[in-house]
């Protein structure tokens, strides 16, 4: 099955921030869309301790061919040091898969 469309998912530590990469990312037609969820609480290994961070997860869903792009565009903007950007493949239907094909970049 050809790889077509990708779910990328990023974490702020400021919900306006993250409310604001979304946008950004939508209106240069990188993504369809994008979710704010949270708060999350994070607990993570840094620099050789365990730290705990309240985050918000964004998540973009967009098709596999911008995946490059849109992970460049969220790391020229990311204000952490060391961001986490995960990209899944996933499964749509096709109207779905459609919207999405339709509202990002040609």
């Amino acid at each position: 099955m050809a790889r077509t469309f990708v779910q990328l998912q990023t974490t702020l530590d400021d919900r306006g921030r993250a409310v604001e990469l979304v946008r950004e990312a939508v209106e240069a037609r990188l993504a369809a869309c994008g979710q704010v969820l949270g708060p999350v609480d994070s607990t993570y290994w840094w620099r050789g301790r365990v730290e705990s961070e309240r985050e918000w997860l964004v998540v973009f869903k967009t098709r596999a061919s911008l995946a490059a792009s849109l992970r460049e565009f969220i790391l020229e903007r990311h204000p952490y040091e060391l961001p986490e950007i995960v990209v899944a493949d996933v499964a749509t239907s096709k109207a779905y898969g459609d919207w999405i094909r339709g509202e990002t970049r040609r």
